[in-house]
């Protein structure tokens, strides 16, 4: 790794930086049609798949500066991104499963309150 990213907060910002427009630049222009979005987006793969070392800001020594693995980092940026369909069902889900606990969690407090408060009492007989 190059030593201007070795323990230099603002160089690791800037790597963090770099990294985070190159993820932005895939999914954004990952179906561009015209020339300029085809190039952002082959600008940014072409820098995630390169093994190089020689510029300090490459992929491979930013990944070293913020304690990434270069191949699973690889493997998550360049994966299919899923749909804003997908992604509302996983909102969604994440929601009704909250929602379901906190119901769950509201009759088991009350039963168990209602349980408490009540001493026993005999059932009258008819």
């Amino acid at each position: 790794m190059t030593e201007a990213l070795v323990g230099s907060a603002p160089a690791v910002k800037m790597a963090k930086g770099v990294l985070i427009q190159a993820k932005r630049d895939l999914r954004r222009f990952r179906s561009a049609q015209d020339p300029v979005g085809r190039e952002m987006f082959r600008d940014a793969y072409t820098w995630i798949t390169s093994n190089d070392f020689s510029w300090p800001y490459s992929f491979l020594n930013v990944c070293e500066a913020l304690g990434l693995t270069p191949d699973a980092l690889r493997d998550d940026l360049l994966a299919e991104q899923p749909g804003w369909c997908a992604r509302s069902r996983r909102a969604a889900q994440k929601l009704s499963t909250a929602f379901r606990g906190s119901v769950a969690g509201f009759y088991l407090t009350r039963r168990s309150a209602g349980n408490s408060r009540r001493p026993a009492q005999p059932v009258p007989a008819i």
